[in-house]
């Protein structure tokens, strides 16, 4: 996956955009963190990204940027399907990896230690 399409994926959108990416964030974020849990070593990192992009103190570009990179992670279909064992989740960890790098400094205390405890109670669910 080159950087020309991360970056067309990383596009923070319109308002109309955001709304729509989260909304289907918060529909299949947890589901679909559950089967990449194997797969995505960084998972407590995205789990940080997501309180990160849901916390309305987060500037908006910001929000837009983790959106877009959750809103891909979790559709089923994308650049290389997520059902394809052990290459499924690969492009969307290159495009979480990406977001997360992009906005590291806007991830706060408060969104790591809402992973860390999400994390195990993932654990305990499964």
């Amino acid at each position: 996956m080159d950087d020309v399409k991360i970056g067309e994926i990383l596009r923070p959108g319109s308002t109309y955009e955001q709304r729509a990416r989260e909304e289907t964030v918060r529909a299949r974020f947890w589901k679909t963190a559950r089967k990449a849990a194997k797969s995505i070593p960084f998972l407590d990192e995205v789990i940080a990204g997501y309180y990160c992009a849901l916390d309305p103190a987060t500037p908006t570009w910001v929000r837009g940027t983790l959106l877009a990179a959750l809103a891909y992670f979790v559709m089923p279909f994308d650049i290389i399907p997520d059902f394809i064992v052990g290459l499924g989740f690969t492009d969307d960890a290159a495009v979480l990896m990406a977001a997360l790098n992009a906005i590291r400094n806007h991830v706060t205390p408060a969104h790591r230690e809402a992973a860390k405890k999400a994390i195990e109670n993932l654990d305990k669910d499964n």
